[in-house]
């Protein structure tokens, strides 16, 4: 059997390639936008991709099956409850794709969405029962999937618990691949471990240690993490007509009226940048979620990278989350506009005097732990939804984990002609350790 897995570490997905090398012949599962990479490890390994399987219709990136339909001639398989407006090949619980002496058999288990599927795979040399499962977005390592992306999430919830109990039913030996790794939106509590097993997961994943369906649901609903706004985009590209290739990203002098992202690290932006551009560096983590809190995807952006190879792996990144009006690469654009960056001895001397108003751009769970007494809280992809609130005259400070979310807030908020200011060194956890003092959000009854 041919077995690959593939992870897109900047989104946390993963995809795979399998089949028989003696037969030839492979399907990818899941696949990215960015297709070029199942296509070279097809070839180093001699076999011929005939097929497209997709466990479901995607929300937070960009499918590859048009592309590989529209240039390879590779049918596209997935259950008829995905309505999907592109000719497809409808799976069915049970249904069996012979590769060779390797068999993919399709277990229809709705739950994060309707037509969802996992895909039992067996080698035949070897035995007839399933050697490992491709579970999408069901089950993962150290968690499940969240249910609220396509329907309601209670009705998800208790969907995906009965999904769960069938998968397991198989045997402890059989491995797990999953749809994500950490760094996914999809699912709160997973792994970075790209695999498991039915065995390891019966004993250890907290989701399945809750017995009931009613505790399932209760914890499914209560953990669910933010919504991208762009998954109703996404999955409209994903379910609408076949998504053909990207266009070459050209160079461009000036932005003219496309808004632009600037790429570069945090401190080149804050040492000058294009008037209006908002930061978020390819370096820092979920640069393509990130990105996609900030823009929409009718937005025309012009990337303003280090080199052209960072502008084309930027663009790559954008494209998987559903922003494809790529206007181009600026060439070493004027960048009049600066920002000061802030240390944390400077922002105690600040705060003491009252001379500044100090923002918190992390998320709730992270603040809950420990936050500045005094400061606000705003997530960094909410700022410019309060821009006008924080402009009250007191220049604006910008604080995080690591620095990474300071420095895009502080962007968004500067090109809205507020006077900002980014932490981009030491955040939370380095004001902590110099000794200063934090409050833990205590809820009742703890």
């Amino acid at each position: 059997m041919l077995f690959r897995q593939f992870v897109d570490d900047d989104l946390g997905c993963a995809s795979y390639l399998v089949g028989d090398e003696q037969a030839g012949v492979a399907v990818v599962v899941d696949p990215a936008y960015a297709i070029e990479r199942y296509l070279e490890q097809a070839e180093r390994d001699g076999v011929r991709i005939v097929r497209t399987l997709e466990t479901h219709t995607h929300a937070d990136h960009v499918s590859g099956h048009g592309r590989l339909a529209l240039e390879h001639e590779s049918p596209v398989s997935i259950h008829p409850a995905a309505e999907p407006d592109y000719p497809y090949d409808a799976l069915a619980d049970g249904d069996e794709l012979e590769l060779g002496e390797v068999v993919v058999t399709v277990l229809h288990t709705p739950g994060h969405r309707p037509e969802h599927c996992a895909f039992a795979v067996a080698d035949r040399s070897r035995a007839v029962e399933p050697w490992l499962v491709l579970t999408g977005d069901s089950l993962f390592v150290g968690d499940a999937a969240r249910p609220d992306l396509a329907i309601d999430a209670h009705e998800g919830a208790e969907g995906l618990f009965s999904s769960l109990q069938r998968l397991l039913e198989l045997e402890d030996g059989v491995e797990i691949y999953p749809g994500h790794v950490a760094g996914s939106l999809c699912g709160a509590g997973m792994s970075s471990k790209a695999s498991s097993t039915i065995g390891f997961e019966r004993r250890f994943n907290h989701a399945l240690a809750l017995g009931g369906v009613e505790d399932f649901v209760a914890d499914s609903v209560r953990s669910v993490g933010v919504r991208p706004p762009n998954v109703a985009w996404i999955v409209g590209l994903n379910r609408g007509p076949f998504l053909g290739p990207p266009e070459p990203l050209p160079s461009l002098d000036t932005p003219g009226d496309a808004r632009v992202l600037d790429v570069r690290p945090a401190e080149m932006f804050a040492a000058g940048h294009v008037a209006g551009a908002l930061s978020v560096p390819l370096t820092s983590s979920a640069f393509g979620t990130k990105a996609g809190f900030l823009f929409a995807p009718e937005d025309a952006l012009a990337i303003h990278a280090a080199t052209p190879s960072d502008a084309d792996e930027a663009g790559r990144r954008l494209q998987a989350v559903g922003l494809l009006r790529l206007a181009g690469s600026l060439d070493d654009p004027p960048t009049p506009e600066r920002l000061e960056p802030i240390g944390l001895d400077e922002l105690e001397q600040l705060l003491a005097d009252g001379r500044v108003q100090l923002v918190d751009v992390r998320e709730t769970d992270e603040r809950d732990e420990g936050y500045i007494p005094g400061s606000r809280h705003v997530p960094y992809r909410l700022v410019g939804a309060f821009a006008d609130e924080l402009e009250n005259g007191k220049p604006v400070v910008t604080i995080c984990e690591s620095g990474s979310r300071a420095g895009i807030a502080a962007s968004v908020l500067a090109a809205r002609g507020i006077d900002a200011r980014p932490v981009l060194q030491g955040g939370i956890p380095g004001w902590a350790k110099r000794g200063g003092r934090l409050v833990e959000f205590r809820r009742c009854g703890s």
